[in-house]
């Protein structure tokens, strides 16, 4: 059984959903709602619990976070086959469908053991000497990255400690992180005692552990669970009197940027062959997926906990910095070196505009 692999499961990142999202003009007739109108609940949103969220995550309960498993098979379009898995369940290809895969890849001599050879359609030679620089590898460079990206953990509705990474990103609040949508809602459940460790370390928190207080995603992935539409953000309460943004500062975030630019995806990867202590990355020319969704793709390796995981364009590495554009979301499982991610259009700028506008107390 073929299914597409989101990124909070083991063997890749996996997270399957509805692989063809619902046109905006069909969302409007059916629902009678903006489809680009995000959906938010509340966190923790007193100070007992936020109190009560910090004493549950101990360091065992982190360390001892696993990826989410396969989520139970959802009929969500017609595209999806109801013996699936859905998001972080690897989903949505049968070997007609593989044969007919745009990218393929394999090994050359032309390239580096590093970056096995691939091609892309629609991408030229030339462009496709620059794609892969990193298939995924521990970031050692420093810089702001390893400040703003860190791990998220929570507990799910069936009561499992679980994993997946975000992004502290600039925001009127300074309180946001960008982070995927099945990070904060599965199965038609959203999770609890969600936290955001930015520069997760070995079991590390360097900069302290922050208690989600408002939680939001997309309306598509919240009503069908969307992978095109697989984004969310949380709004962190203040830690001893400072914003999140305040302490580990914030990555710029871009929307509705052009597609097959060189990207640099971060993330903890807690599935074998990583166990969730380290920052990983990739990096790479992003490519067009077409074979069931409209994201974008990556060469990338990491596995299970990456999931929310940012992809940077505009990146420099002497500085760690960028603008977030995407988030790492699922892998396909006839194809497990390749990462995908939503393209962020005006869905996932109403997610980030409504958070930073949501009072972080």
């Amino acid at each position: 059984m073929h299914r597409r692999v989101a990124l909070l499961s083991a063997v890749a990142l996996t997270v399957a959903g509805a692989l063809v999202p619902v046109g905006a003009a069909q969302a409007s007739a059916s629902t009678g709602l903006d489809p680009r109108r995000p959906v938010g609940w509340s966190g923790a949103d007193s100070w007992s619990e936020r109190r009560t969220v910090l004493q549950y995550w101990t360091p065992q309960r982190m360390l001892a976070a696993q990826p989410l498993g396969a989520p139970a098979p959802r009929r969500t379009s017609q595209w999806d086959d109801p013996s699936q898995g859905t998001p972080w369940a690897t989903r949505g290809a049968s070997s007609t469908t593989a044969r007919r895969t745009p990218w393929t890849f394999g090994n050359s001599s032309a390239v580096s053991a590093q970056s096995a050879a691939w091609s892309v359609r629609g991408v030229s030679a030339e462009q496709r000497t620059l794609v892969p620089n990193s298939p995924g590898l521990r970031w050692i460079d420093g810089g702001a990255v390893v400040r703003t990206v860190g791990r998220v953990f929570f507990t799910t509705a069936e009561g499992r400690n679980s994993s997946c990474s975000g992004t502290a990103v600039t925001s009127a609040n300074e309180s946001v992180v960008i982070t995927a949508g099945h990070c904060v809602k599965l199965n038609g459940a959203s999770h609890r005692n969600w936290v955001f460790v930015p520069g997760f370390d070995n079991g590390r928190r360097p900069f302290g552990t922050w208690v989600a207080t408002r939680l939001l995603t997309t309306q598509q992935w919240n009503a069908r669970e969307d992978i095109n539409f697989d984004v969310a953000a949380a709004v962190v309460a203040p830690l001893q009197g400072q914003t999140l943004t305040d302490v580990v500062g914030g990555q710029g975030v871009a929307f509705n940027q052009p597609r097959r630019r060189q990207m640099y995806s971060f993330g903890y990867p807690a599935a074998a062959p990583f166990d969730g202590s380290r920052l990983i990355y990739c990096s790479g020319r992003a490519f067009d997926d077409t074979v069931m969704t409209s994201d974008l793709g990556l060469r990338c390796n990491m596995t299970g906990g990456s999931s929310g995981g940012p992809w940077f364009q505009g990146f420099d590495e002497s500085t760690g910095q960028g603008w977030l554009n995407s988030v790492n979301s699922f892998k396909y499982n006839f194809a497990p070196n390749f990462m995908f991610g939503p393209f962020f259009g005006n869905e996932a700028m109403a997610v980030y505009q409504a958070a930073q506008n949501t009072n972080a107390l």
